[in-house]
This record gives structure tokens, sequence and C-alpha cells, in this order.
């Protein structure tokens, strides 16, 4: 089985070494030439795909519109696997067959990463204990998820999450993208200068995440722009009551909107999550 990976940053690259842990052999391709070479003088790929038509897997990882575009002009083996490891599921799944091509598609997002960015920062043990989500759709080939799974399980992530597309996004726009706006609105506040000294660890789990790459999230934030106004929009409204309760100086108006918060949180983390079609694998 001939595997590669297109876009090698930190999650490609991540995902290159993971494979080549497990023993496989790994392709390798990117639009910059930098990042290329370092996969190359670091031994993270085994070689530069110079054609995607002789590989049976291919992973991507590239932003989305970018992932849209590479699928549609690119030519690949007949029946070749296809697994994009965007944010954003059914933006992708949608355009994939909308484009005609002979794939096997799968749609794929590693729960794991880091708040810096580029292939320097990959590592083979990035899942290690991290979830994959898989996503299901009308068209989804059955065996090719199969091949997924079985490479999941090698490259050491510890759970497999299957769903649909529509449910993967209205997820992922409350666990990952409401924090990253959160963390970014957090920072942007004038208190922001002249800090050091006062930061503890709440500080440094808010803003941990604050200056990520904005050209990516922006774009996986319009993607997914529906779910994300509407887990935006409960915040809000959240914090409007909070404003009101500690406008209005009465300490018992103030734990008890602070409460509501407090019980959602212990309720939600007993929870094991499942129900609305989703399925959860333990791998070790």
């Amino acid at each position: 089985m001939k595997i590669c990976v297109a876009g090698l940053g930190l999650i490609g690259g991540s995902v290159c070494m993971a494979l080549k842990r497990a023993g496989y052999s790994v392709g390798g391709y990117n639009r910059s030439e930098k990042a290329l070479s370092f996969a190359l003088s670091h031994n993270i790929i085994d070689g530069a795909v110079q054609s995607f038509e002789d590989c049976d897997v291919t992973f991507i990882a590239l932003p989305p519109q970018v992932t849209v575009n590479f699928i549609a002009n690119t030519p690949f083996k007949d029946g070749a696997v296809v697994c994009d490891l965007c944010g954003v599921k059914a933006f992708i799944e949608d355009a994939v067959y909308s484009a005609g091509k002979n794939i096997r598609y799968v749609g794929a997002h590693p729960m794991a990463g880091k708040e810096v960015s580029g292939i320097e920062n990959a590592c083979a043990d990035l899942f290690d204990r991290a979830s994959m989500v898989i996503t299901h759709g009308e068209k989804t080939d059955k065996d090719a998820v199969n091949v997924i799974k079985k490479l999941v399980k090698d490259m050491g992530f510890k759970y497999i999450v299957e769903c649909s597309p529509k449910l993967h996004d209205r997820k992922i726009a409350y666990t990952s993208q409401l924090a990253h706006v959160v963390s970014n609105c957090y920072v942007n506040d004038p208190e922001i200068a002249g800090c050091l000294g006062f930061t503890g660890g709440s500080f440094q789990d808010m803003t941990r995440i604050a200056g990520v790459d904005e050209n990516m999230w922006a774009q996986l934030f319009c993607a997914n722009k529906e779910n994300l106004i509407e887990k935006v929009q409960n915040l809000r409204a959240a914090l409007d009551n909070f404003l009101a309760a500690l406008e209005s100086g009465d300490e018992k108006k103030v734990k008890e909107v602070f409460s509501v918060g407090a019980k959602a949180y212990r309720d939600g983390k007993a929870e094991d999550f499942k129900g609305d079609g989703i399925t959860v694998t333990k791998l070790k």
C-alpha cells in the first residue's frame, strides 16, 4: 500500500512521523519547497510525491478551500482512498462529491494539535492520547473507512469517534472553534500589556491558543459559520446574564448565575457524549 500526505505542516508532518513509527513508508507533498526540504532532510518522509496517481491512500492536511481545490484539480488513482484532515467536514464532503472524482473519500479530523504550527513542530506521538473523528455520509465507502481505521490505530490514536459530517461540525463549533474565538477576544483588552508577574494557570489556559494562524482559522470559521454563530450567540447571552447580575451588586444573584455554568460543566464532564448517531471505539 502506497501512502502519501499532502500538506506538511504540524498535522501532516505528525501523520507522516506516526505512520513511519508504525513501519509504513510515506511520501510527502507540500506547496512550498521549504517544508518539503525539511521533511526530506529530517527523514519525516521517504520521498517527494511526483504523482498522486501512484498512491493508494492520500491524507490531505491543508486548509479548507485549498483542500477542495486540491482534490478537484489533482489526478488520483481510480478508486484511491482520499482522506482529508480538515477541521470542518460538511463543506469538504459537499465539494468533493460535486467534483465527481473517481475516488473513495473519507472525512476525518484528528483531535490533537499545538498552539504552534509548522513541520518543525511535528512529532510522532502527537496523536497518542487523542481521538480521530471519522465522518460517514450517504456515499461513504465502508471498505475505505476500514482502511483509514487501520491506519489510525497504527498511528497511535486512543479513540475513533464516528458520526455524520453535520454533527461533527456542530460539535466542533463548540469544542474547538468557540474556544479559539473566546481566547482571541479575551486577549483583546488593554490590560494585556504589563501582565508579567500577575499571571497564573488560569491566564495561561485562557490565552494559550489566542495567537494561532488567523488565516487558517478564518477559513474554518466561515466554512462553519451557521454553527459558530449559534454558539457565539449562546455565549453572548450567558455573558449578558452574568453582567446583569454583577451590575446589580447582589452577591446572591451573581452566585446563582455562576452556579448555572458550574453545574453545566460538572454534569457535562461526567457524560460520555454518546447518542446522536455517535459511536466511540477505544483503541488502547
